[in-house]
């Protein structure tokens, strides 16, 4: 196979490649809402088809989208696309969300949903988190397109939807209704060049929920103050558990010095009185527990409940914990047939290869890690821009990751035999 060919077409799609990115960014494919979400798909699967390529498009069922995503999504269909070549094993699988977060305020450059190329690089919201990394799987898929015959594989591409809120109703159902089974999965998630995310961190949202009894302002010792009585449940997490799970370390490399501890931020929720005068019956803080990869998410959600009611025996307050949310952490080991293949279409790229570290944050990559498939996230995109004003990604990284996806299949091969 001439790799040469490979590297050449992508050089050749650089214009369709901007294009497309831009055309994506300026539709505000929003979530929870997801009112962009139809139109993003039309543009996406005309743009491919137009490149000779067959695209599917599945809907999620509107039930499930009602039953999952917050009320301001109801009504608004959700829509995977997917586009495959080759065939047989192994799968190789790319993946990609389309919706973003807000536009915000703060722009400077352009407006975030008026996408502007400047000085190499294409400013608005999404660029880097992540239509940049889907403007890259569509390039890649373009030019293996035309070297189909010689893949040796099943390559796949999928566009999913509410990344930013879960992923439930987008790489989650495409998982469980088994619309693919893949071997090995790259996210295009914006790690950067220099790095490749071989799992992330998971974590436990809860609600600590201490019952109290009202009263008039004026004659609080006829009430039971949970104010109070959180105010005391919250020091005892303090300085009791919170030390106690910062205490333990994974064993990986992390994005930042201290990515490495599990961690356990408390209050970014608080609840509590209605009315100056009056005895609050109920108040609550919120837990971010953020798991490691050397534990799992029901273990971190057990220690809180054991903790909440060994508070509540020993300090007579009425308190329990909810759970909001979890999320197991997951991790491909670095010495794996897809982070080896990977790292080699990286040196043959870039002429060097990227640091392996977790993420920090959560990813769709669980979806496919936790039910056995090799996966990392690897995708272009600028550290510290995601969510942020002024939102961009360079076109030389637009380009340079279609080219190590449209190796990919040739490297793995190669570690495959």
């Amino acid at each position: 196979m001439d790799r040469e060919k490979i590297l050449s077409r992508v050089d050749e799609l650089r214009d369709w490649t901007v294009q497309l990115l831009m055309d994506m960014v300026k539709i505000p494919t929003v979530s929870p809402r997801g009112e962009g979400y139809g139109e993003l798909v039309e543009i996406l699967s005309k743009a491919l088809a137009e490149q000779g390529l067959e695209v599917i498009v599945h809907r999620v069922p509107q039930d499930l989208v009602d039953k999952k995503c917050p009320p301001e999504a109801r009504g608004n269909p959700r829509y995977i696309v997917m586009v495959r070549l080759g065939s047989g094993s192994p799968v190789l699988h790319f993946n990609g969300h389309y919706d973003v977060v807000p536009g915000g305020s703060g722009w400077t450059v352009t407006e975030p949903f008026k996408p502007v190329v400047k000085e190499g690089r294409i400013y608005g919201r999404g660029t880097t988190d992540m239509k940049g990394g889907l403007a890259s799987m569509a390039a890649a898929m373009v030019a293996l397109s035309r070297f189909e015959g010689e893949l040796g594989m099943t390559v796949e591409a999928v566009f999913v939807p509410d990344e930013e809120i879960g992923g439930e109703c987008g790489t989650g159902y495409l998982v469980e209704k088994g619309l693919s089974k893949p071997d090995y999965v790259v996210v295009a998630e914006p790690s950067g060049a220099s790095r490749m995310w071989i799992g992330h961190k998971g974590a436990v949202w809860a609600e600590i929920v201490v019952e109290g009894k009202p009263a008039h302002g004026s004659t609080p010792w006829l009430g039971v103050n949970a104010f109070e009585g959180m105010v005391e449940v919250a020091r005892r997490f303090i300085e009791e558990l919170k030390p106690r799970v910062e205490s333990r370390k994974s064993k990986y490399t992390y994005d930042m010095p201290g990515g490495e501890k599990a961690t356990m931020m408390i209050g970014g929720k608080v609840r509590g009185g209605d009315k100056v005068n009056q005895v609050p019956g109920v108040a609550s803080f919120s837990v971010d527990r953020r798991v490691i990869p050397e534990e799992s998410a029901e273990e971190a959600w057990r220690e809180i409940e054991e903790f909440t009611r060994r508070v509540a025996e020993e300090t007579g307050v009425k308190v329990t914990a909810k759970l909001i949310h979890t999320m197991n952490a997951v991790v491909t080991e670095p010495d794996t047939p897809l982070v080896r293949a990977a790292s080699a279409a990286a040196r043959e790229v870039l002429g060097s290869e990227p640091e392996k570290t977790v993420c920090i944050g959560g990813l769709d990559l669980r979806y496919y890690v936790e039910r056995g498939v090799q996966g990392i996230s690897y995708g272009p995109g600028v550290s510290g821009t995601a969510h942020a004003p002024d939102e961009y990604v360079e076109i030389r990284d637009l380009v340079d990751f279609a080219k190590m996806y449209a190796l990919l299949p040739f490297t793995l091969r190669e570690e495959l035999s």
